[in-house]
C-alpha cells in the first residue's frame, strides 16, 4: 500500500469512526446503553457491521469511547459558557444558567455518566471509572472558580451536590426550573461564604 493509499484509508476509518460515535452519542442518550444492540448502532450510523467491530471489538469498548467523548463535549461546552462571564462569581453563577440551557434541550434525560452507571457500572468497572473520573473532573473545575473567587474550598462540594440534585430533578421533572433553584441556593451559598472576588 502506498503513501497516499494509507493515508485515505485513515481518513476512510476515522470518518467511519465518528459516524458510528455520532450514531453512539443519539442513540445511548435517548433510548439508554443497554437498550441499544450493535446492530441498531450500526443501521443508524450506516457503517458495516463488519466495520464497526473492526472500529469497536466489543460493545462495552464503544460504550467506554461514547463516555469519554460525551465527557469532552460536555466539559467544553459548560467551559465555553462560563469563560465568557467577567469576574468570578459570575463565572460560578454561569455554571447554573448553562445547566439551564441544556436542561432546556429537546431529548434532555439527565447526565449520562449517571444513567450508565445505573445500567452498567455494578458490572462494569470501567463505566463505573469513567463515570467516577466525569464527576471529579466536574467537581474540580468548579473548585478551580471557586478558588478564583477566594472562597473556601468546601464550597466547590455544595455546589456540585446542588448541580448535580438539579440534574436529575430536571431529567425526572421534565422541566429546566430546578437550574434557577439550584442557581438560587448558589447564591445564597455564596453570601455565606464571602469571598474577594479576585479578577
Amino acid at each position: 500500500m502506498t503513501d497516499r493509499e494509507e493515508a485515505a484509508r485513515g481518513r476512510m476509518l476515522d470518518a467511519a469512526r465518528e459516524q458510528v460515535l455520532d450514531a453512539a452519542q443519539e442513540l445511548f442518550y435517548s433510548r439508554g446503553v443497554q437498550a441499544v444492540g450493535m446492530d441498531a448502532v450500526r443501521s443508524a450510523s450506516g457503517v458495516s457491521l463488519k466495520r464497526l467491530y473492526q472500529l469497536f471489538p466489543s460493545k462495552d469498548a464503544l460504550v467506554l469511547e461514547f463516555l469519554r467523548q460525551r465527557d469532552a463535549r460536555w466539559r467544553l461546552r459548560l467551559a465555553d459558557h462560563v469563560e465568557a462571564q467577567p469576574t468570578p462569581d459570575e463565572r460560578i453563577s454561569a455554571v447554573f444558567d448553562w445547566l439551564h440551557r441544556w436542561f432546556s434541550e429537546p431529548g434532555y434525560r439527565g447526565c449520562a455518566f449517571v444513567n450508565a452507571f445505573g445500567e452498567m457500572g455494578a458490572a462494569s468497572p470501567d463505566v463505573a471509572a469513567e463515570a467516577l473520573h466525569h464527576k471529579k473532573a466536574f467537581h474540580d473545575y468548579l473548585a478551580r472558580l471557586v478558588a478564583a473567587a477566594g472562597r473556601p474550598a468546601a464550597l466547590a462540594g455544595q455546589l456540585a451536590l446542588l448541580a448535580e440534585g438539579a440534574m436529575v430533578t430536571a431529567a425526572i421533572s421534565g422541566t429546566s426550573q430546578p437550574a434557577h433553584q439550584a442557581r438560587d441556593a448558589a447564591r445564597l451559598l455564596m453570601q455565606a461564604h464571602p469571598g474577594t472576588d479576585l479578577p
